[in-house]
């Protein structure tokens, strides 16, 4: 059970519908985040999502977002490549602690591929996820147990992206 009064509506969902004031700067963030322009892909921005959220624990974020990640493309049966390997070892140093960060981890991203704008978006992705699995787990929103709820999110999700349509 919720900790504050919320709408019944599982995880972040219900918590946007409750404060639509900062529903909208949070759902632009995701966006922008998510779907914006960067040379990662959304299935690789998606993954980082659902990775840090699963280090977090937060499992309403990690099965969303895996979720999306799967339609996007995803599969996560495979083993990451290179890239994605350095790019999620950054992600984990900054969900613990940003300053853990090290130029050798860097170092390791930016010869497997990355840019500056890969770096970055990496950094940007798991310090916000950090913070929504917080906003999520903190106030002890509902998680359903049905995997099927998460897919038809994802769908959602993954053709739309993370901007509500016009009222």
């Amino acid at each position: 059970m919720p900790h504050i009064e919320l709408p019944p509506l599982p995880g972040i969902a219900g918590l946007l519908a409750a404060h639509p004031r900062t529903a909208e700067p949070l759902n632009d963030l995701a966006e922008a985040l998510l779907r914006g322009p960067s040379p990662l892909t959304p299935a690789q921005r998606e993954s980082i999502a659902a990775y840090v959220s699963r280090r977090n624990e937060c499992e309403f974020c990690a099965r969303t977002h895996g979720a999306v990640a799967r339609r996007l493309g995803h599969d996560e049966a495979a083993e990451p490549d290179a890239l994605m390997t350095a790019l999620l070892a950054i992600a984990d140093r900054v969900r613990v602690d940003g300053r853990s960060v090290t130029g050798d981890d860097i170092e390791r991203a930016r010869a497997a591929g990355a840019d500056d704008q890969a770096i970055h978006d990496t950094v940007l992705i798991a310090a916000a996820f950090s913070m929504f699995n917080r906003y999520v787990d903190g106030l002890d929103t509902v998680t359903p147990a049905d995997p099927a709820g998460y897919e038809r999110h994802a769908h959602g999700l993954a053709e739309h992206g993370y901007l509500r349509p016009p009222v």
